[in-house]
């Protein structure tokens, strides 16, 4: 299948025809995302819509005739709660079918869809839930227990094999017995919300993030352009969706496109990942940075010659390395590409699977259709090439840029026409941008900018480094100096020796302003729940040290 060419793909794009394409309803009269993503399947009883994996449970199989009716039947007994158009409904769920049940009901009834990580401390879950004003929480029996403060304050559907208990939760089996499968979808406007998120909280205190339903569209664009999901692809995201990257795109997107989206109630490791691939011949895989990390550090569980059967792989959430795409390529045998985005934004720069354009090593990518990024310097301008600068969303030329301003306006992150991401890229003249960090990770050492991205990739390219992370570290005569953490595969020393390897490999690689002086070697890096290395407290920590 030939690729169309990414420039006249992008100077042809039409918002009103894409809008024709993609919903059966006139967003001016109103949208029922349950009803575009679920409904508009249904009529055919064996269009499979979610693949499940279990731990305990056998594998299922759902189509979307079944979510269609049980969809429905969730939307009864949350109207039974008094649940309505515009109220927040949470689910502390693993990835089972009743998640998607529920995520489905929600947005079936009109009402807004919360999403919860379960590995998330009461504390986490309480401040969501209370800042949310959600009506109504869906759990299962091994997270119930972190809701325990909230008895009183908010109904509990618990999905239960146990019975009632002392909490009085209601029993989600036994309630939705006696709901009826019909339930006419409730419309909402383009801009009203389908989704509450919180930002992952990598920088500042989460920030609430309302998704309108007109964010379809973009999904739709990230799906068919960069993620190239086609009729006959088994498509596997492996993102959580209590993630924004897992929600958008592992259920929302895929279903859209009526396609089949498949869940693995497994924590990922390399061996269920692989195991994974092979029993349900997965041609399409979606996954974060550090999970394509932690199976190029487990080399050893592929097979010599590539036998995976993966057509193309997709990563989100930081910056992939050289290495590692190179990796991909060679031992699981399909290429690997780079996306970037935000919860506020979902996908907005990418490298795209199914459009042709040039893609360069270390690259993000270009504006995906329908949006244009740009970088921009200290005055708001925008930089030329091989210059430094903040990434940004061109607003006023990005008709599905679907951001609104934080729920509560916690801050405001738009400067004019300019949705400001607070990412700091190179811009290589073409429309492409290579990834640098976080604005507030860049190092500044003897009057040098760096970007810790560039140095962490170089060191993972050494074959005893699984990862790296790398922080400023406050110097009197520099300002700062380069810090590097370093986690080593196993069956390597750390020593001397070793980290003057690593040294050496960046001076030849960059330069020597961006050689790290020192080299800590540690058993792991922090990292957020969602995977991402948490520089933050890199820097605190290499702060401390130079406090001492």
């Amino acid at each position: 299948m030939s690729k169309p060419a990414y420039q006249s793909f992008y100077d042809q794009f039409d918002v009103e025809s894409l809008t024709r394409t993609v919903l059966q309803s006139d967003p001016a009269q109103g949208i029922n995302v349950c009803a575009e993503i679920c409904d508009k399947w249904a009529s055919d009883p064996e269009r499979i819509a979610l693949v499940y994996q279990g731990i305990e449970r056998a594998p299922q199989r759902w189509s979307y005739a079944q979510l269609q009716s049980e969809s429905a039947r969730f939307a009864n007994l949350l109207k039974q709660q008094g649940v309505g158009k515009g109220d927040r409904v949470a689910a502390l769920l693993p990835r089972t079918p009743e998640l998607l049940v529920v995520i489905l009901g929600t947005l079936r009834i009109g009402a807004v869809y919360q999403p919860l990580f379960t590995e998330f401390s009461s504390r986490v879950l309480e401040y969501r839930l209370e800042k949310a004003s959600a009506r109504l929480v869906v759990s299962d029996d091994a997270n119930r227990h972190k809701l325990d403060k909230l008895c009183d304050k908010v109904p509990i559907v618990r999905v239960t094999g146990e019975g009632a208990d002392s909490h009085r939760d209601i029993d989600y089996f036994a309630s939705m017995a006696s709901q009826s499968d019909q339930f006419e979808p409730v419309l909402i406007g383009a801009n009203e919300p389908m989704l509450q998120m919180f930002t992952s909280g990598t920088v500042s205190k989460s920030k609430g993030v309302e998704v309108p339903a007109r964010a379809l569209l973009s999904f739709y664009v990230y799906m068919t352009c960069a993620i190239d999901l086609r009729p006959d692809d088994h498509f596997w995201n492996a993102a959580d969706p209590g993630w924004a990257y897992g929600l958008y795109y592992a259920v929302i997107g895929p279903l859209l496109l009526g396609a089949c989206t498949h869940f693995n109630e497994h924590s990922f490791t390399p061996d269920t990942t692989y195991r994974m691939i092979r029993e349900y011949g997965i041609t399409n895989f979606a996954a974060a940075p550090t999970a394509y990390r932690m199976l190029m550090a487990h080399d050893r569980l592929l097979p010599d010659e590539p036998a995976l059967g993966l057509r193309v792989a997709s990563s989100a959430g930081e910056s992939l390395s050289p290495e590692v795409i190179s990796w991909v390529g060679r031992r699981m045998g399909c290429p690997l590409m780079d996306h970037y985005g935000q919860t506020e934004t979902g996908m907005t720069c990418c490298n795209h699977h199914a459009l042709s354009h040039p893609v360069q090593p270390g690259a993000i990518g270009y504006s995906m259709p329908g949006h244009r990024v740009v970088a921009l310097d200290g005055n708001y301008e925008e930089v030329a090439a091989g210059e430094c600068g903040q990434l940004a969303v061109d607003v006023v030329n990005s008709p599905l840029f679907f951001f609104q301003g934080y729920t509560w306006r916690e801050a405001n992150p738009l400067y004019g026409r300019y949705y400001l991401t607070g990412d700091v890229v190179v811009s290589r003249g073409d429309g492409s941008y290579a990834f640098v960090g976080r604005d507030n990770d860049i190092v500044t050492t003897a009057a040098y900018r760096v970007g810790p991205a560039d140095i962490e990739s170089v060191l993972l390219e050494h074959p005893a480094v699984a990862e790296s992370g790398v922080a400023g570290k406050p110097d009197s005569a520099c300002g700062s100096v380069i810090k590097a953490y370093v986690v080593l595969k196993s069956g390597y020393t750390p020593d001397e020796v070793l980290a003057g390897q690593l040294k050496d490999r960046v001076i030849e690689r960059l330069s020597a302003p961006a050689c790290p002086p020192e080299i800590e070697f540690v058993q792991a890096l922090p990292k957020t729940l969602s995977g991402k290395i948490q520089r933050s407290i890199l820097r605190n920590r290499a702060r401390e040290e130079a406090d001492r």
